[in-house]
């Protein structure tokens, strides 16, 4: 390089000037030629000198900063490629290359395998087992040599051996989801021209029995491979080797500071600052004679407090120094200033308030990538948990990314930090090493409530004691499905069974409950249970089991999404983070504000609301309202306005005042937004009813035809059909064209299977047991008795009469326009979990639906929360539980539906409710293909009085609570609508 080339300050900006001049100062001082540049700069200018100095300065010591240098990608999103070779399965034996970090099998390697297959043994027979070696070169910056050089691994499935320029970089780790590190600092090459060569090679199955029954025979998705990234770490030759913090909700704050090694008359000098980066308190304290830490203790004033509701953070900044002052080292740590405390038989408290938690089990998991994930990819988790208003979050069945805890402090989210084991457990020397890596890791986030020891019995209790060893904070400890450390965690417990887990002294908050499968569980009973476990004293919330389908998109079966049956589709989202409709229904129960009236058309603009935040008030939040109009298929905001919330503290009830309802307004559409600007849910009401269709006053009355199997009724360009067999409409004729709308309207009623006929289970019944996901109709004996015709202005009436059975009357109005308007009757008294009565009509011929009233999404008997009244509409869909996610269903019942449109191959038929508080049925819910959970009865195109609460994976509907419970019908019941026909367009 010749001086000359930088030319002079006239001809090239100051600042390229000094960019391009560092740049090349630091290469070159590396080279020794640093002086020899500086002198010839110097005789050209002198205007750079001071910055020069700065530079030189700076680039003659090491750095006192961390620093960090990835070998691999930093997530699934930027994956760096190393060599590979795979030693069974798919794509083995041959070298290639593999995307790091990663889970090998999504990268076509190796064999999958979910571990329940295997559950209970150690080392089974036909266990994928293949190993996985990994080879990559790289280079290290020259200026760290003479720094403390580490060789990282986030984690690795599962028994991990690595060397490094051919020497063994430390003892070989077992245990998948920990960090681990190794001192490599006399085992790697400096300079851009030193290659160094990392190879690791990676067990898939630990030789370790342990390790093997708490990971890999667990009831979830079993990877290999390095599935988190791969780092060196440079610290200075002397420097902080970790710090633990506790920071309290009083201002005090305690570090243990802990060096590398011992370090004479050093010292710690401790800066915090707040999230505007301004200091707000200091201190400087000396490692003790012959010492290796520091304990920092100081207080600082009225702190902003962390809660999951409030996520306050500050930074602390260490820097380590020698007796003479120089600065050795700097780190520096989010935290917040908080208090968790256990208080025995009472409940959790954060800062001094009982909490009660809304929370989610989450996998770390993606289809495409299995347990590797990115920044964003955490976020977006953490995201989608706030979403549903839930405020914690269990990490099953092991520590997640550092990246998701960063995400929950921030955010703010409780966290259950949980040791691997799935009912096995670890072996107490392994797991006493696992302990210690996953807590120095994670201990400083403030976001972590508990500790986990493990998962259903996969308790070591021998590990119970390591926890508080490592942890300065002596954060709870406890066991998933078990009693201990003050809570009792009983998973999966029956509405009734909750009730008595309550009335025991323990805390009860379990740790997974309303285990989901495809569209039951979660939300389906979540009023219920919510209801009983926030009004109970020893109630401190609990865990749905779980967020997301953990379905595995297999690159070697073209892409399709594998949830391996039933094992892996219990998520209130899909693989994907396709919504279900249960995530409204939570969404809504776990609302933090709650409106308690239900407005209508006499609504004075008083909101009753009541605020189940533990620490907001609602005067930081806002609400904005809508008065809307409907017309047609179109709806119209007519009046719109944001208000701030009233003054309301945590716990207690309140009004807020809006505009009264609006003479022209159907809908009120009511939206909470808490202090950060999120929307928590927005709550539509109906106000007034849309005006049903008017018969024709005028026109020529229908006129009709009989013969010895059929009365036919001709009117306009239209013709209905019906039966003088069973009274019922067998069709429809538009224009000449076939509408297919038939055999009804039909009483159809039905019951589970396993009830007797006053609704107990049914001990006559040797086989009850296995039918209590299926459904048995009662049988209608009645009979037709004939057809009453009459004509009355532009009107044909025909009632159709019944006797002897449930189903009563159908009378049938005509209008010369084609207009059918519909009112029926029947009456039966038993048990039935769905009443009412049907049409049929072809699903092939179905296209798609439109509504006024409740949705998108379907409900259920015991899952009414989430919908709100709009018009919606969707398109045939037939997805299959477990196997394809496509939301909302099309088929279902639907709540407070004033008109629906049914649009077919064949035409149109536009169907006004007279009853919108009973459902309109269309076909329906399907069923995974086991059919697990239900066995329903067809009910085609329906309005039902009575319709299913749907179970959840471990509990029939009768144990989900009181909105489970079948219906005692007892008595005459009805309805009726109006229905409109059009031909198909062409």
């Amino acid at each position: 390089m010749k001086t000359g080339s930088y030319g002079s300050l006239k001809s090239v900006s100051t600042n390229k000037y000094i960019l391009r001049l560092m740049n090349d100062m630091k290469k070159l001082y590396m080279r020794n030629l640093g002086k020899v540049i500086l002198f010839n700069i110097m005789k050209r200018t002198t205007t750079l000198l001071s910055a020069l100095i700065l530079a030189l300065s700076l680039w003659a010591q090491p750095s006192v900063e961390t620093q960090r240098q990835y070998l691999s990608g930093k997530g699934c999103d930027d994956m760096v490629e190393w060599d590979f070779f795979c030693t069974g399965g798919n794509n083995s034996g041959k070298w290639s290359k593999i995307g790091v970090p990663s889970c090998w099998e999504l990268q076509g390697f190796g064999t999958y395998q979910y571990g329940m297959k295997f559950y209970g043994k150690a080392f089974p027979a036909g266990v994928a087992d293949e190993k996985g070696m990994y080879r990559y070169e790289f280079n290290l910056p020259a200026e760290w040599n003479g720094m403390q050089v580490e060789l990282v691994f986030e984690g690795s499935m599962t028994d991990t051996y690595a060397t490094i320029n051919g020497r063994k970089a430390g003892e070989m780790h077992q245990g998948a989801f920990y960090r681990f590190v190794y001192n490599v600092s006399d085992r790697v090459f400096f300079g851009s021209d030193k290659k160094n060569v990392l190879e690791v090679t990676v067990s898939k199955e630990s030789a370790n029995a342990g390790v093997n029954l708490a990971e890999r025979r667990a009831d979830y998705w079993n990877f290999g491979g390095i599935f988190r990234p791969v780092f060196m770490v440079a610290k200075p030759a002397d420097n902080i080797a970790r710090v633990a913090l506790d920071a309290q909700a009083d201002g005090t704050f305690i570090a243990q500071c802990m060096l590398n090694h011992a370090l004479d008359g050093a010292q710690v000098k401790t800066v915090i600052c707040d999230a505007k980066g301004r200091e707000v308190i200091s201190q400087t304290d000396v490692v003790r004679a012959g010492g290796d830490e520091v304990s920092v203790n100081m207080k600082l004033k009225n702190p902003a407090l962390w809660t999951a509701e409030t996520p306050n953070l500050y930074t602390a900044h260490f820097t380590l120094m020698n007796k003479a002052g120089k600065v050795l080292h700097r780190e520096r740590q989010k935290f917040g200033f908080r208090t968790v405390e256990t208080r025995p038989n009472d409940g959790l408290y954060v800062n001094g308030r009982r909490v009660t938690v809304r929370g989610v089990n989450r996998h770390s998991f993606r289809p495409e990538t299995g347990r590797t994930l990115s920044k964003a990819k955490n976020i977006e988790d953490v995201l989608l948990i706030k979403s549903m208003n839930m405020n914690a979050v269990r990490l099953s069945h092991y520590p997640a990314d550092p990246e998701f805890f960063e995400a929950c402090d921030s955010l703010g989210l409780y966290v259950m930090d949980e040791l691997s084991g799935w009912h096995g457990k670890h072996e107490t020397v392994v797991g006493q090493k696992l302990v210690g890596e996953m807590i120095k890791r994670d201990h400083n986030h403030p976001s972590i409530i508990w500790w986990s020891n493990g998962n259903e019995k996969g308790w070591n209790t021998e590990l119970d004691c390591e926890f508080h060893k490592h942890d300065i904070q002596k954060r709870p400890v406890i066991h998933p499905q078990g009693n201990f450390g003050g809570y009792e965690t009983m998973h999966y417990r029956s509405y009734g069974e909750s009730q008595n887990y309550m009335r025991l002294p323990e805390i009860f908050m379990p740790t997974e409950f309303l285990h989901g499968l495809y569209d039951g569980g979660h939300g389906a009973g979540l009023y219920d249970y919510w209801e009983m476990m926030r009004r109970h004293p020893r109630c401190a919330g609990g865990f749905l089991w779980m967020l997301a389908d953990e379905g595995v998109k297999r690159v070697d079966m073209n892409g399709f999404i594998d949830n391996v049956g039933n094992y892996g589709a219990d998520g209130i989202v899909g693989p994907h983070h396709e919504k279900e409709g249960s995530y409204y229904t939570i969404r809504q129960v776990w609302c933090p504000i709650q409106i308690m009236n239900t407005p209508d058309g006499n609504f004075d603009g008083v909101l009753q609301l009541e605020n189940r935040y533990d620490f907001s008030n609602l005067k930081d939040c806002k609400f904005k309202y809508e008065y809307v109009a409907v017309d047609g298929l179109e709806t119209k905001v007519i009046k719109s306005a944001t208000v701030n919330g009233p003054d309301i503290e945590p716990h207690t009830a309140g009004t807020l005042k809006i505009a009264s309802v609006l003479n022209n307004a159907n809908l009120l559409h009511v939206t909470a937004i808490d202090a950060y600007g999120s929307e928590l849910f927005t709550w539509t009401y109906n106000l007034v009813n849309v005006a049903l269709p008017v018969l024709a006053k005028q026109g020529a009355a229908p006129t009709y035809t009989s013969t010895a199997e059929q009365l036919k009724v001709s009117v306009a360009d239209k013709e209905f059909t019906f039966s003088y067999a069973d009274g019922q409409l067998k069709g429809v004729k538009l224009g000449g064209s076939t509408f297919s709308l038939s055999n009804g309207p039909r009483f159809i009623a039905a019951k589970r299977a396993d009830r007797s006929m006053d609704q107990f289970y049914n001990h006559d019944d040797k086989d009850a047991e296995k039918k209590k996901t299926q459904y048995t109709t009662f049988e209608d004996a009645g009979r037709f008795t004939g057809f009453d015709i009459k004509s009355e202005g532009s009107c044909l009436y025909i009632t159709a009469n019944y006797k002897l059975g449930s189903f009563e009357k159908a009378i049938w109005v005509i209008d010369a326009e084609g207009t059918v308007e519909l009112d029926f009757s029947y009456n039966f008294s038993g048990v039935v979990d769905l009443m009412g009565v049907m049409f049929d009509y072809p699903e092939e011929k179905m296209l798609r639906k439109s509504w006024l009233g409740k949705g998108p999404y379907r409900v259920w008997q015991n899952r009414l929360h989430g919908p709100q009244t709009g018009i919606w509409a969707n398109d045939y869909n037939d997805p299959i539980p477990g196997e394809s996610f496509l939301y909302p269903e099309f088929k279902g019942y639907f709540a407070d539906v004033q008109w629906m449109e049914l649009s077919t191959s064949e035409g149109t038929v536009r169907i006004a409710n007279k009853n919108p508080e009973q459902y309109m049925g269309v076909y329906q819910p399907r069923d995974g293909r086991d059919e697990l959970l239900y066995r329903l009865p067809a009910t085609g195109i329906a309005l039902m009085r009575v319709i299913p609460p749907v179970r959840n994976k471990v509990n029939t509907t009768d144990l989900v609570g009181p909105s489970s419970q079948a219906f005692w019908a007892d008595g005459r019941y009805g309805g009726g609508f109006i229905m409109q026909f059009s031909k198909a367009a062409k």
